[in-house]
């Protein structure tokens, strides 16, 4: 398997498609003769949108009109990097006659390493659009500065250390109330950093072997985890960290957003209570092999923020064998607070809440924003996964910017590791990953 992009499978749209499902219509007020739609096809020469020839950086489209009247105008595009820097722009004169097409081609002269944005304006005669599209030259290269403290690694062993002394205190407690024929839910409480009663849900096939391996499951940014019912070769521990779900009373940031709760101090800074929060959670699974938890095999798996969370689990404690992580939030946290600058200002994302608190905040900069979050970047704890990584991206991510996602991931410490892309998703990945992903983890554990 090729390490970088080993499996591949989700494809850019390869079936004519409405124009209205990418985006708004002409918003024109047909009437009579006016009424039709405007149908766009736009493909990469590769369908991954992954190139690593630039020569071969080229996108068609197909442009299908059901107006009763000719279509004239032009297609153009803009080129820009992700930090959006302009880079090129080209177009062409279309004439499509009625109930016609037109049938485009564009070779894009991109060359450095890094993703690129396109914009394909579309003016016409009854239709107005922009389409964007992102598509990547050579990830694989993508390298970017080293931020990491010379004493990132004592800290995390002290860290660590102060989170061993505390008793755990584990509680567990069958909830038959949520239990099925075929699940048993169980309710988990613990002891975490500064003693903070957090909360989990196990849940357990009652049809089983002896022994099962654990899904380990991280929240996103404030998501409520919940009991997990689909799995049948699996136990599912699904944990709420501190102000998640059933763990929300575990801290108060007093109105304060979470993601900037102390983000002054690395010492009190709530992501340093998060990550140990996690750390705990592989602790509770450790010390249950009594219920049939098969702790050799234990597999961690996030989502955004429970992406960054399943890379620094990893990184932390070696009980961890398989890591499956999707749009990482925070990787490579200077670039990404850089390039979210360019997006969509309005948009309130964890990474817009810093660049805004920075903003907003008197003597609070941006220097003193990566001073604290050099020791919680995800980027920083990568060197230290050993384990098998699956990784999956949107490359359309603009809380997640593609190029910082695989800035990390050509970091991580081990060679077993595996990229699944889909060019047009954004904050998430197409179906068919998951269906990929249980496979990939039966496959690594041995499952019949």
């Amino acid at each position: 398997m090729n390490k970088f992009l080993a499996f591949i499978f989700a494809l850019c749209i390869s079936a004519t498609i409405p124009a209205q499902a990418f985006c708004q219509t002409d918003g024109h007020e047909e009437s009579g003769e006016e009424e039709g739609e405007v149908f766009l096809d736009i493909k990469p020469k590769i369908k991954t949108a992954v190139f690593n020839d630039p020569a071969e950086i080229a996108y068609d489209i197909k442009v299908k009109s059901t107006y009763k009247q000719v279509q004239e105008g032009q297609v153009s595009y803009e080129l820009k990097t992700d930090y959006g820097k302009h880079v090129f722009t080209d177009s062409v004169k279309v004439k499509i006659g009625a109930g016609g097409s037109k049938k485009l081609s564009f070779n894009i002269p991109a060359k450095t390493p890094g993703f690129y944005e396109l914009s394909f304006r579309f003016n016409l005669s009854f239709y107005d659009d922009t389409v964007r599209r992102v598509f990547g030259v050579k990830p694989d290269q993508i390298v970017t500065e080293n931020n990491r403290p010379a004493d990132f690694v004592s800290f995390w062993q002290k860290t660590r250390d102060s989170l061993s002394k505390i008793v755990p205190k584990y509680r567990v407690l069958e909830r038959k109330d949520l239990s099925t024929p075929k699940i048993t839910v169980y309710l988990v409480e613990m002891r975490s950093w500064n003693n903070a009663l957090i909360r989990g849900w196990l849940t357990m096939p009652k049809n089983r072997p002896k022994k099962l391996p654990v899904r380990y499951r991280v929240p996103g940014y404030l998501v409520t985890m919940e009991p997990s019912m689909m799995e049948d070769d699996f136990a599912v521990f699904s944990i709420n960290v501190r102000g998640n779900g059933n763990s929300k009373d575990a801290i108060n940031t007093k109105g304060i957003q979470y993601n900037l709760y102390n983000i002054g101090d690395r010492n009190s800074y709530v992501y340093r209570a998060v990550y140990m929060d996690c750390l705990r959670g592989v602790d509770f699974i450790a010390s249950h092999a009594d219920m049939g938890l098969d702790t050799s095999r234990i597999s961690i798996d996030g989502g955004s923020q429970g992406g960054a969370l399943a890379v620094v689990t990893a990184a932390l404690d070696k009980r961890i064998k398989l890591v499956t992580t999707e749009v990482p939030l925070y990787s490579d946290i200077h670039n990404a607070v850089r390039i979210s600058k360019t997006m969509h200002p309005n948009v309130q994302t964890p990474v817009w809440f810093m660049n805004n608190y920075v903003g907003q905040k008197t003597g609070f900069t941006e220097q003193r924003l990566f001073k604290t979050w050099d020791y919680f970047d995800p980027l920083n704890f990568a060197p230290m996964v050993r384990c098998p990584v699956l990784m999956g991206i949107g490359l359309l991510d603009e809380l997640c910017p593609p190029s910082c996602s695989i800035a990390m991931y050509n970091k991580l410490g081990t060679q077993k590791k595996e990229l699944w892309i889909t060019p047009d998703k954004g904050h998430e990945v197409d179906g068919n990953y998951y269906r990929f992903q249980y496979q990939w983890l039966r496959e690594y554990f041995l499952l019949p």
